[in-house]
């Protein structure tokens, strides 16, 4: 792949100007008469890094759209390779487009293709290139994200953070000018945040690429920004390199800093102080899910590999690894998704696999689940989506269920979002949203598919100490699957750390950190380093 050929428009010479490569100038834009961009003035400097930091649902996967197209403003100009894109036609907007990829925080994968057919997509559909050279092409990036045994799976068979970076190799396979990353290291390990921003930084470099980066992680974007600028109601409320951002004494830049942990040394957190944050709920040998030899095969995948664990009784268990290592189907077997292949689940002392249906629909009703892609019904209101578990599956009347709606909201901070519908809030919104429907109907346990995915450091803070007041004040167990080694060691009573589908290793977080087991350290260590600001 060369260095300086667009492979979409191998005649079109790159963007040889000082000038910015996209310039904002007072741009304005409304959804259903509610601004979100607010007079909003940016420039993108050529061949830079530059990151955009904020809070969740302040318009930061919005201003991408403005930047290549996407979307045009109300009001304002938008120049994307000198030109504005609101004065030129759709065609040529296309064209422009083709000089700048994106990378989509939900992936954006298409599900009937292989992760070949993904990623080759755009050479397949818009270049003469021969299938052979485009294959060529494919099978060197899944070298690099070392995901070449992947290459003849489908979406529907990978993690998120597979996902994830299919996505990254789609985006980078046609050798584009300008790639807009949504948040591209959500979802991924510490280990696999480390070597997404080693791959962005490295493509940024040998390709002459520019980069605008959407991003709440401060340690990568210490790392990776030429410029950061941070978006607060609508508008850039300063730009500079990351030292003169963390210094910047707007409140809204204040806040945001404050909550994004300056060390995030996984030596702070000792026993006393999460004795202290979580109390006393229950005796440590009552076990409430209880996995032993569990093996499970799909086709001549070995994807778990004699998992044996269990799950204390009012505790919180983080089960972490790697992205792919088995962590959501182990969850998925845990409550009655999935039968083993090998091995038994209890669940409050009932073998799974010895229930009938109707057995395991009532058992079901006791876990609250929050999925990582919220999972919301875009037909009904935030405030109907919440109460959703009250009314279906307990028969109570949605007027009834309101005043508990309303409290749930309030804590989790959504209350002003309860007549709105999924479609028009941002995906940090709807991940507290479907937090709150998770806890609305006091389960016994409640399971979190990676609850900070996606976050600010603000709220990654906030959903941290729900989950925390979650377990205290209700009394529930809960399970976490995570990614974020801070996270995990703030909130853990018992961590559960697998790798391709075996247990490494089972204790409390002081377990853990005196393991001398190489996989254990090399994990702790790329959590460490990586938050460590």
């Amino acid at each position: 792949m060369s260095k300086r050929t667009n492979l979409l428009l191998p005649n079109q010479p790159r963007w040889s100007s000082d000038a910015p490569i996209i310039e904002l100038v007072d741009v304005y834009k409304s959804f259903d008469g509610k601004p979100v961009i607010n007079g909003l003035s940016l420039c993108i400097k050529p061949g830079e890094t530059t990151v955009i930091s904020g809070q969740s649902g302040t318009g930061k996967s919005v201003l991408l759209k403005l930047m290549n197209g996407l979307i045009l403003p109300d009001r304002g100009r938008v120049r994307l390779f000198g030109e504005n894109l609101c004065e030129i036609t759709e065609q040529r907007r296309t064209e422009l487009r083709k000089r700048c990829t994106m990378v989509f925080q939900n992936y954006a994968l298409i599900d009937s293709m292989t992760v070949a057919e993904n990623i080759g997509f755009s050479l397949r559909e818009n270049t003469a290139m021969s299938g052979k050279d485009i294959h060529a092409l494919v099978v060197d990036l899944l070298e690099m994200l070392e995901l070449e045994h992947a290459i003849d799976q489908m979406p529907a068979s990978l993690s998120g953070g597979m996902k994830k970076r299919v996505a990254l190799a789609r985006a980078v396979i046609s050798n584009p000018e300008i790639v807009l990353f949504d948040e591209p290291t959500t979802g991924l390990d510490p280990i696999m945040i480390e070597f997404v921003d080693g791959l962005i930084e490295k493509t940024q470099k040998e390709f002459g690429l520019t980069s605008v980066i959407i991003s709440h992680d401060m340690a990568s974007n210490r790392r990776l920004a030429d410029t950061m600028a941070v978006l607060s109601e609508g508008q850039i409320v300063a730009t500079g390199s990351f030292a003169e951002i963390e210094e910047h004494p707007h409140q809204a830049i204040r806040s945001l800093m404050a909550d994004a942990p300056t060390s995030r040394s996984l030596e702070t957190t000792n026993a006393d102080e999460r004795a202290d944050m979580h109390g006393s709920n229950g005796d440590a040998d009552d076990i409430v899910i209880r996995a032993q030899g569990i093996h499970k095969w799909f086709g001549d995948n070995h994807v778990l590999r004699g998992i044996s664990c269990s799950i204390q009784r009012g505790k919180i268990t983080v089960i972490i690894g790697g992205s792919g290592s088995g962590k959501s189907v182990l969850i998925k077997h845990m409550i009655g998704l999935m039968e083993p292949t090998e091995g038994t689940i209890d669940v409050f002392g009932n073998n799974l696999s010895a229930m009938t249906s109707r057995e395991k629909q009532r058992l079901q009703q006791r876990i609250g689940m929050l999925f990582q892609s919220a999972a919301l019904f875009d037909s009904l209101s935030i405030r109907e989506n919440i109460a959703f578990p009250l009314v279906e599956g307990k028969g109570t009347a949605q007027t009834d269920a309101n005043p508990q709606v309303q409290t749930v909201a309030e804590a989790l901070k959504v209350d002003d979002l309860l007549d709105r519908l999924p479609d028009a809030i941002s995906n940090g919104q709807r991940k507290r949203v479907a937090l709150a429907r998770a806890l609305i109907s006091k389960p016994d346990v409640v399971i979190y598919d990676e609850p900070t995915t996606g976050q600010d450091p603000v709220m990654m803070k906030n959903v941290d100490d729900m989950i925390l007041e979650a377990n205290r004040a209700f009394k529930v167990t809960s399970i976490v699957i995570s990614h974020d080694m801070h996270s995990t060691f703030r909130i853990a009573d018992q961590i559960i750390m697998i790798k391709d589908g075996e247990l490494v290793i089972s204790g409390s977080p002081d377990v853990l950190k005196r393991s001398e087991d190489p996989r254990v350290q090399a994990f702790i260590n790329a959590g460490s380093q990586h938050n460590s600001m």
